[in-house]
């Protein structure tokens, strides 16, 4: 059993844990994580032992006594060994370095056009991904950085994502993407552990490690272009059996009439409520709109046409959601993505919320918005490796 298929419960005072308090400066010492964790110090000692020798704690010199000899205090090593992150999609990527303990290092926003491929599109990335380890900063600015030893690359794509296998199953925006066997790909350019994950999951790991690590149920929407969704349970990654769990983008809703969807069936959640579906709908409707960008620029200036659409996306997603709480019961619903920061559609989703979830379900309810900026994607892609990496540690 790996560390990301065990019960929470048998995670406390596991070497991911034991690692996380280090980074936090929740532990400084073995004694320290002894006290949180309730292991003896012997088990402690083993398992801090092996996370040094696998490079992810290091010995940093004496700390305070306590009446008895001076502790060896910990610290995760901040110089050394790094991650590489990979943040995709449709129109950008966000590339990245980062530490140990999950913190950016360095973090890069890249245009990118998904139609030209995947071998085009990654490529790139993954020279990006390269020139940033090695310390020379980004390949397309020439800056520098401090070089770091490369301990995996984690990747997220903007489709649904076999997550066994790291291949791409039917994406609906990705033409020439489907079946592409994005781990192994990457796995010729770097000998490293490759993670590949859907870009939803992605953003639901960063953002709850980031705001939440003590909650054990949560749903985390991705709302931009299109509209995703990442589950935590039992305080891990929920995949379901093949890595589709969280997809709500292709859920129905009720739409009269019910437009087409991307994936070949009508009134789609995506289809209805998606920042590409605003964008189409208010073109329907003679306003001119390039794209999401354009969306939310007349929504903020109160744009009748603009606003009364994102309170019908509000209450379509809420209407998808109020299912999933019923279903799950989570402790928090948050909602990231472009589309987060559009007041009307956040309100017309948590109404719909309040009015079609069991009074038990929303009590103690927290939704909210995700806040931990845009490095949240690649933060997740990093605690994808790390948490990979201490697994076999």
């Amino acid at each position: 059993m790996t560390i990301d298929d065990a019960p929470r419960e048998a995670l406390r005072g596991g070497p991911r844990e034991l690692l996380r308090w280090v980074a936090t400066g929740a532990a400084v010492s073995r004694a320290d994580l002894s006290r949180l964790s309730g292991l003896s110090p012997s088990t402690v000692s083993q398992r801090v032992e092996a996370l040094i020798n696998q490079g992810l704690l290091e010995e940093t010199g004496d700390g305070r006594s306590r009446g008895g000899r001076r502790p060896r205090q910990l610290a995760v090593p901040t110089g050394g060994a790094v991650v590489g992150a990979i943040d995709l999609g449709a129109h950008h990527a966000r590339v990245g370095t980062l530490d140990l303990s999950g913190r950016v290092v360095q973090g890069r926003t890249l245009p990118v056009r998904i139609e030209d491929g995947p071998e085009a599109v990654l490529g790139a990335l993954l020279t990006e991904v390269a020139a940033l380890a090695a310390g020379g900063g980004s390949a397309a600015s020439g800056g520098a950085s401090a070089a770091g030893v490369l301990r995996g690359v984690g990747i997220g794509i903007p489709g649904p994502v076999q997550h066994a296998t790291g291949r791409i199953v039917s994406p609906s925006r990705m033409p020439g993407w489907n079946g592409f066997d994005v781990a192994a790909f990457c796995a010729d350019r770097f000998e490293v552990p490759i993670i590949v994950d859907n870009d939803a999951n992605l953003m639901a790991l960063g953002a709850h490690r980031t705001a939440h690590p003590e909650l054990d149920h949560a749903v985390y929407i991705k709302a931009g272009t299109g509209i995703g969704s990442g589950v935590i349970s039992s305080g891990r990654l929920h995949r379901g059996a093949q890595g589709s769990a969280g997809d709500i983008s292709h859920c129905r809703v009720v739409a009269d009439p019910a437009p087409p969807c991307t994936c070949g069936n009508a009134g789609c959640l995506e289809a209805v409520a998606s920042g590409a579906a605003l964008v189409t709908a208010l073109r329907d409707q003679g306003v001119p709109v390039d794209d999401l960008t354009g969306v939310i620029r007349l929504i903020d200036d109160g744009d009748r046409h603009a606003t009364a659409l994102a309170r019908q996306a509000g209450r379509a997603i809420g209407e998808i959601l109020a299912v999933v709480v019923n279903f799950f019961n989570p402790q928090v619903v948050a909602i990231g993505g472009r589309l987060a920061d559009c007041e009307p559609l956040l309100a017309s989703m948590r109404a719909t919320l309040y009015e079609r979830c069991l009074p038990l379900a929303t009590q103690t309810l927290l939704i909210e918005r995700v806040d931990s900026g845009q490095d949240v994607g690649i933060t997740g892609a990093a605690h994808l490796v790390i948490d990979h990496v201490v697994a076999a540690s």
